[in-house]
């Protein structure tokens, strides 16, 4: 016997033979080898021990009461964690149509009695090593699965710090501090977390979007990094020409965005990041900007950093306080913001930051 054939491993070899002198002599073969046979004398008795211990092979006879193995094999071939166990067939006969329907089934080879020990024990051998390399190649498949994602996911929070480094910049040029943006994020977390209870929401906001709209939302005036700082931090009053200077920081932003070419579970959160970044300026009545969007038809992730933010600015840069900021809102209501937004957002103030 060649060497490789007796250097198998201790693989778990399960043989199924409702005649024991099979069995017994199947297990000596097997032994010669290297093999730890395991037996069984009928198919169920077999699917039972499979359930304890997995075998890395299984010759099992065809003719047998109950479950033959024909059976046994298309059962064990729909199970996940048994298809790619191979199966022999031993059997008295040698009829190409037996032999063809038991690799049709998924069989792997076939095996007729009497046993000629070198036959036996040269093609398990052979089974076991394309199983084994099966095997190596799935793990092998696994481990570049995990590289593959871990690179993406890398790549993928590269891009997100370099965004914030680019939002971090626009803050500055437009003279904001970066806690104020920080602030935005968080208290769109705790607000969408608010609307997720609301029957009025519930439907539309998942655990998902509340993840996605506090780290999207930072990003809203990333726009800011293509507009001149001397238009940005101006003291008086602007002139027409400089508000829609400012105003195009929306479309600026977006496209900043929207040129980003990433994989699909990225996408969502740039998706979101664009929504707003080129709608959290337009009003509830449609007097904002840049498209005049009017009610529902502003994305909801917009709707939110509206609100936030505004409430951010006049706790913030205003100093006003808690009850001040939601009073001067209250009389934007309907004119710049969803109400029913509003209003979740008055009703759980005291949790914002």
């Amino acid at each position: 016997m060649a060497s490789e054939d007796r250097n198998i491993g201790k693989a778990r070899i399960l043989i199924v033979d409702d005649m024991e002198m099979n069995r017994v002599i199947l297990e000596e073969i097997i032994k010669d080898i290297g093999g730890d046979p395991v037996s069984a004398e009928s198919g169920e008795q077999a699917l039972e021990l499979v359930k304890e211990q997995c075998p890395d092979l299984i010759l099992t006879d065809i003719s047998m009461p109950g479950m033959d193995g024909y059976e046994l094999c298309k059962t064990l071939k729909r199970k996940k964690e048994t298809r790619n166990v191979p199966v022999i067939f031993i059997s008295a006969y040698d009829e190409p149509e037996a032999i063809v329907e038991g690799l049709s089934l998924g069989g792997e080879d076939y095996i007729t009695k009497p046993f000629i020990p070198e036959v036996v024990q040269a093609r398990v051998g052979v089974q076991l090593r394309l199983y084994e390399a099966k095997r190596e190649l799935l793990e092998m498949n696994r481990r570049l699965q995990i590289s593959v994602k871990e690179q993406l996911r890398q790549i993928e929070q590269e891009k997100k710090n370099i965004l914030y480094a680019m939002a971090n910049i626009a803050a500055q040029n437009a003279d904001y501090e970066k806690e104020h943006m920080d602030r935005v994020g968080r208290n769109c977390r705790i607000l969408a977390q608010g609307m997720q209870l609301s029957p009025l929401f519930e439907n539309q906001i998942s655990d998902s979007f509340i993840d996605t709209i506090e780290l999207a939302a930072p990003l809203c005036d990333i726009g800011n990094i293509g507009i001149s700082t001397d238009v940005l931090q101006k003291k008086k009053e602007l002139t027409e020409e400089e508000r829609a200077v400012i105003q195009k920081h929306t479309t600026i932003g977006a496209k900043l965005l929207q040129d980003l070419h990433v994989n699909s579970d990225y996408n969502d959160f740039i998706s979101t990041a664009v929504d707003i970044a080129k709608y959290h300026h337009e009003n509830w009545d449609g007097s904002g900007y840049p498209d005049r969007l009017t009610g529902e038809n502003i994305p909801l992730a917009a709707q939110i950093v509206s609100v936030a933010e505004k409430y951010c600015t006049l706790t913030g840069e205003e100093a006003l306080s808690r009850e001040e900021a939601l009073e001067a809102m209250g009389r934007e209501t309907g004119i710049k913001f969803n109400p029913n937004i509003y209003e979740i957002c008055r009703k759980i103030s005291r949790q914002l930051c």
